[in-house]
């Protein structure tokens, strides 16, 4: 038997080949400049084949090593590429980006440009890290003509140029001083960009604070004021895009916004952005292309239609979501209490009733339970329960009445699945965060949480003024960091007013219309509850802000218009899409009827 301990002495050595591939993968691994030129040297010297995968790996190293081993790596990897090309290996989007960092860290960025563009040629498509070291390196030569040119061609191939590029591009604008171009990329930071980080708020402080930065701006003698104000509006709040206004010297400082929005330093009132209207009817047209693709057509075609007619709501509420609310124990099921508190509590705050989106089937269900049954009927009364029919998914239709009527949706839907990928839009995180009210229901207390007071992303006012927030980890958003850029003497052109007061509430004047239907819910984030109902009429109002005039008044009667939740114990065979009868009223009662008998018991009851 043989011994496994002792060694063979005839153990035969390993080959180039395997030799070279045991090697290149414990160099690939610890990415070992040293070893990399080594390795390669060793191989083309041993004739042996090395494929894409080796030389790109290679490329990789000496272009990441360029710092700590200089001119060397540079020279070497410009070795091996030109190794890949007389080896006939057509090179792919990741060669051209190292090599291309390459050609940068020796300030070629002609030839960084000019790489980028072959790689048409070997049916590759770049991607924005294959054009970052041409970028990069026009900026750093403050050529600006030639920036814009390798943005044009990332912007020609369907990319997006994210913070760094735009960042780059602002800056060798603001360097060259051409104003039309700082205020250009501003705005592409607002459209990309919600919090801009240190570098970037560096650049824009520097532009503000410098001599070319005062020079900007035609005075505000020159400027349509009421054309600003219906352009911020037809934009959804929070900039313009005219252009600079006023003159003069720019005061930047850092400082923080309160809860209710207002900055720190100069005290404007920050806006709640919300989509423009020519992107909420792209937003709206983007959800009935997906929505008429996977639903039957026409049951979303009737549902459009309906709409069309009845388009007076200020919120549609997510009906399955709030009555499967915290249901998941032995006796739950749908409660319709919870329900119930979010209808009346939305009508209460604007003494209009939401649209209740609810599935067919769902509602066939309750309005067998004469317990549920009053409740449904008016609300089926009053055109304000709209059934979704069998097979179809609700969501595409709450979503879809939000959107297109610009209300309030009260769900607690993240709307992260895969219905919502769809979208692929940058629209609807936007109106998400505009739109959406959350609720909780803690001891049978409903608490809504609405949308916050101001938008976390940059914002340029009707003044001229600019707001940034600045990247950071808060708790408490009344602690970040944002950039305040105003001008002094617009500041006070605005607040020369007799009446100190009016000229406060111009200020807010956009804000409230953008707000519109939205705003009779709450503008700001302060929370309400309200006890779900477990008996006709029983409920308690708490937490209101007196300072909202939205809110409730504690002094309003309890009933205070909203529904009266009687029930009756009769059948009644109701279409729930539209709110209109199917059949008769129960035995030839008519709906006038039905109305009237109900009526009848309400006041029996009083």
């Amino acid at each position: 038997m043989k011994n496994p301990n002792k060694k063979r002495a005839d153990t035969k050595p390993l080959s180039p080949a395997t030799k070279f591939h045991s090697d290149f993968s414990v160099c690939s691994k610890q990415k070992d400049f040293a070893g990399a030129i080594t390795l390669f040297d060793s191989a083309v010297s041993q004739n042996l084949k090395l494929n894409l995968h080796h030389l790109n790996c290679f490329l990789y190293i000496c272009s990441n090593s360029v710092e700590s081993a200089g001119h060397i790596a540079i020279d070497k990897g410009f070795t091996i590429f030109n190794h890949m090309i007389s080896s006939k290996i057509n090179p792919n989007e990741a060669t051209i980006t190292a090599v291309s960092r390459l050609a940068a860290s020796k300030d070629d960025a002609d030839y960084s440009f000019k790489l980028v563009k072959s790689l048409i040629k070997y049916n590759e498509k770049p991607r924005l890290r294959t054009y970052d070291p041409a970028l990069f390196c026009y900026v750093k030569k403050l050529d600006a003509q030639m920036s814009y040119m390798v943005e044009k061609d990332i912007l020609a191939m369907g990319l997006c140029l994210e913070e760094p590029e735009i960042a780059a591009l602002l800056k060798v604008s603001a360097e060259v001083g051409d104003a039309d171009k700082v205020y250009e990329y501003l705005h592409k930071l607002r459209l990309g960009v919600r919090c801009i980080s240190e570098s970037t708020a560096e650049i824009i402080q520097n532009w503000f604070r410098g001599e070319k930065g005062k020079k900007v701006g035609g005075g505000l003698v020159d400027w349509d004021m009421g054309r600003v104000k219906d352009v911020i509006l037809k934009n959804g709040g929070g900039w313009h895009g005219l252009g600079w206004v006023g003159g003069g010297e720019w005061v930047v400082q850092r400082t923080t916004v309160d809860s209710g929005g207002c900055c720190c330093a100069c005290e404007e009132q920050l806006a709640c952005v919300d989509l423009g209207r020519e992107d909420t009817e792209k937003f709206a047209q983007s959800v009935i292309e997906l929505a008429v693709e996977r639903e039957k057509r026409s049951n979303f075609i009737q549902f459009q239609e309906w709409l069309e007619h009845h388009n007076d709501f200020e919120a549609i509420v997510d009906g399955a979501n709030i009555g499967l609310y915290q249901q998941n124990f032995a006796d739950g099921g749908f409660s319709v209490s919870q329900l119930e508190a979010v209808v009346k509590e939305l009508y209460k705050r604007s003494n209009k009733w939401p649209l209740v989106i609810l599935h067919e089937k769902r509602i066939h269900a309750l309005l067998a339970n004469p317990y549920n049954r009053g409740l449904l009927e008016e609300w089926i009364d009053n055109g304000v329960l709209y059934g979704t029919p069998v097979g179809s998914n609700d969501d595409w239709y709450w979503i879809y009445a939000a959107v297109k009527l610009k209300c309030m949706l009260v769900t607690n839907d993240e709307m992260r699945d895969h219905i919502f990928e769809l979208l692929g839009s940058s629209f609807f995180p936007r109106w998400k965060e505009r739109h959406q009210v959350h609720y909780t229901f803690l001891k049978s207390q409903l608490k809504l949480e609405m949308p916050p007071s101001y938008s976390l992303v940059i914002q340029e006012s009707e003044r001229g003024a600019w707001h940034m927030p600045v990247t950071g980890e808060y708790n408490d958003e009344s602690l970040r960091t944002w950039l305040c850029i105003t001008r002094p003497e617009i500041c006070e052109v605005f607040d020369d007013s007799s009446n100190p007061a009016e000229a406060h509430e111009s200020r807010k004047t956009i804000n409230e219309k953008i707000t519109n239907k939205c705003s009779n819910y709450s503008n700001n984030s302060e929370i309400s509850c309200i006890t779900a109902p477990t008996t006709p009429n029983q409920q308690q109002i708490c937490n209101f802000d007196e300072h909202n005039p939205y809110l409730v008044d504690e002094k309003t009667s309890m009933d205070g218009g909203g529904a009266s939740i009687g029930r009756e114990d009769s059948v009644e065979d109701v279409d729930p899409h539209f709110g209109r009868k199917k059949e008769p009223w129960g035995l030839g009662e008519t709906r006038e009827d039905a109305s009237r008998r109900r009526s009848e018991i309400a006041n029996r009851r009083e």
